[in-house]
Parts: structure tokens; sequence; C-alpha cells
């Protein structure tokens, strides 16, 4: 049985710059399982979130394939691809990307309520409880600190019930302590609901709490034993 929810083939990104062609990636053939927890590392600009960006439909690739889910991003049109980023994606950036004028829980049902869903608020308050930000959810943004901001962020992207989390960079303006813990919170909820989590980092000793680590050089999935990770 066929159980991965990631797949590209040949995945190519190409830039033309000037009178140089940067390829951002070069033939990546990726495989991630339902409910794995993929870390992704490399050098800045070694194709890391070009790649991140590929697999949730935020970008196409000038050549190769990417199917989600079953889905097979290609051959669907612009609106297509908005509702699948909506519905079947979380996404949980370094910029926290919170509306400042709504408070903590009206931020996180705002995806919910710009595709129309209903709000399982039974769920939204679980999620508050596990995040540790229960009792913020009347805060507006400019009240809370970095890592509850960023927990907020968290909570919006699994508020959707996503088949897969993304996460670029997610605990890059934390300091140590509470980007491990960021992540550890992160995991063990992805582990609770079944979803697929796949996280780009700097930080090794994040990368070393995922299943399986990947490293990207130069465009290309790197096979060697040796990990460089460095912005």
């Amino acid at each position: 049985m066929d159980n991965m929810i990631v797949k590209t083939k040949s995945l190519k990104k190409y830039y033309q710059v000037g009178c140089h062609v940067v390829k951002a990636l070069d033939g990546v053939d990726l495989e991630v399982k339902e409910r794995e927890f993929v870390s992704i590392i490399g050098k800045s600009g070694c194709g890391k979130s070009t790649l991140l960006h590929m697999i949730g439909g935020l970008d196409s690739p000038t050549e190769g394939t990417v199917t989600v889910d079953g889905i097979e991003l290609e051959k669907m049109n612009h609106e297509q691809l908005a509702i699948f980023r909506r519905r079947k994606v979380g996404f949980i950036f370094q910029q926290y990307n919170l509306i400042p004028d709504l408070n903590v829980y009206d931020n996180i049902v705002f995806p919910l309520e710009l595709d129309g869903a209903e709000t399982d608020t039974a769920f939204i308050d679980v999620l508050l409880e596990a995040l540790h930000i229960a009792d913020k959810k009347i805060s507006l943004p400019s009240m809370l600190s970095g890592g509850e901001q960023q927990r907020v962020a968290i909570a919006r992207a699994l508020a959707v019930k996503p088949a897969i989390i993304l996460a670029d960079e997610p605990t890059g303006n934390l300091d140590t302590s509470s980007s491990h813990e960021v992540i550890g919170l992160l995991k063990v909820i992805a582990k609770q609901y079944q979803q697929t989590l796949i996280v780009i980092t700097h930080d090794l000793d994040i990368a070393q709490l995922a299943d399986r680590t990947i490293q990207i050089k130069d465009g290309k999935i790197w096979k060697g034993n040796d990990f460089y990770v460095g912005k």
C-alpha cells in the first residue's frame, strides 16, 4: 500500500538572473510518508525553502511534478491551488504574520472564516490548551511574547486540520529554550492528530528531533553523511 503523502519527481526550479541561470532546485526526487516528521537542512540559498514552497503549492516548477495527498499540483489552476492550500496545508513561517487588530482567537479562526468553513470551537480550545495560550485568547498580538505569537501561528495552521504541516524556520526568532519547546509541542500535536510535518531549520538539534533529516545542497538532495547547517 502506498502511504506516501508527498512525492516530487525530477523537480526543477530555475531562475534567470541577468546572464546566469540559478538552479534553485535541480532534479529533486523526494517521498514523505503519512504522519512522518521530516526536517530539511542546508546552507542559505541551497533550495530548501523553494522545495517547501513547491510542496505547498506556493510556487510552480520549471520541470517535474509535485503530488500531495494524491493531488497532482501542476494539474490545478490558480483557484484550485488556493483551495488546496487552505484545506490541505498548514503553513508556519519564521514571521508570524498575525493580524494586529485581531485577538488570538480571531487570528486562529480567520482562515476558517475565509474559507467559509465551520469553526470547531472545541478543537480550537484543545489547541489553545496544548500550546499553553488558553489564557491569551482575547489578547492582541502586541501583548504577546515572541514565543506566544509563534504558538498562535501554529494554532492557526492546525485549526484547519490539514493533512500536512509545512514550517519554514518556525523558531528562527526565538531563543534556544523557546525554540525546542515550540518544536516539541508541534511534534506532539502533529502525532496526536496524525499529520505529516516537514520543518526547515538551521538548528541541528531541532533537526535531530525528526524521524528523518534531509540535507539540500546546490538544489539537490545530498546523499553524503556530512551535515552542514548554517544560515
